[in-house]
C-alpha cells in the first residue's frame, strides 16, 4: 500500500497493491500504523457508514463543528465517483480549496481527510457504494454543510443533468455564509485537537 499526500494539508490517498492468483485478488486496504505516521497522528475508527447512491446523485459537502471534529477514511466499493475534499478550516494555507479523485470499486484507492476537511462526492454510475471510516460517533447537531455548487469554491463536477441532492445538501450556504455564521473550523483548533494514539498525561 501506498500512501500519497494529497494537495491539502492532512489529506491523503491510500494506493493498494493487488496480489493476484488464480483465486482472484488481494489488498490491503489501510493500515494504522502506517496511516498514523504519515498523518502525524493515530486515526482510531470509532463509527463505519456506508451509503448507497444512484447515477448523478450528488452528495455534500459535509463536515464536523470542531469539537469533535472528525476525520475519515472514504473508499468506493462498488461502482465510480467523483470524490472531493475541500478545505474548510478558516487559516489553512489551501482554505476554500479543493482536491478530486477518481474512486472505484476496482482499484481500491481510499482517501483518508483530517478534521476540518469537508467532504462531497458525485455518482458517475448506478448503485454506487461508498464505505466511511469515521473517527468520531455522529452526534446530532454537530454535521456542517456546505453548498457543493458554490461558485467560490468552483468544483468541476462536470454534470449533463441536475444533479439528485437532499433537501438539506441543496439548501445548504456557501462556504462565505457558513464562514460567517461561525460554522467553520479554525485551522489551529483542528491542528490542536488530541491525539487518540496518545495517553494524557497522569494516566496509564
Amino acid at each position: 500500500m501506498k500512501i500519497i499526500p494529497g494537495e491539502l494539508p492532512g489529506m491523503f490517498r491510500l494506493q493498494p497493491e493487488h496480489l493476484e492468483d488464480r483465486r482472484g485478488r488481494f489488498f490491503e486496504a489501510w493500515r494504522s500504523d502506517e496511516l498514523a505516521e504519515a498523518a502525524g497522528r493515530r486515526f482510531e475508527v470509532r463509527q463505519v457508514n456506508f451509503s448507497i447512491s444512484r447515477r448523478n446523485t450528488l452528495r455534500g459537502i459535509h463536515g464536523t463543528l470542531t469539537p469533535p471534529g472528525q476525520a475519515k477514511l472514504v473508499t468506493c466499493v462498488r461502482g465510480t465517483v467523483l470524490d472531493v475534499v475541500v478545505d474548510m478550516r478558516i487559516g489553512s494555507p489551501t482554505y476554500g480549496r479543493y482536491a478530486t479523485t477518481v474512486q472505484d470499486a476496482e482499484s481500491g484507492l481510499a482517501v483518508y481527510m483530517a478534521e476540518g476537511l469537508g467532504h462531497a462526492f458525485l455518482a458517475l454510475t448506478d448503485d454506487v457504494c461508498m464505505n466511511y471510516l469515521c473517527s468520531t460517533e455522529y452526534v446530532p447537531g454537530t454535521m456542517v454543510d456546505v453548498q457543493a455548487l458554490d461558485p467560490e469554491i468552483g468544483i468541476p463536477w462536470n454534470l449533463t443533468a441536475p444533479p439528485v441532492m437532499s433537501d438539506k445538501d441543496a439548501a445548504a450556504p456557501t462556504l462565505a455564509e457558513a464562514a460567517a455564521a461561525g460554522l467553520l473550523p479554525t485551522y489551529e483548533d483542528c491542528l490542536a485537537l488530541p491525539d487518540p494514539g496518545r495517553t494524557p498525561v497522569g494516566q496509564g
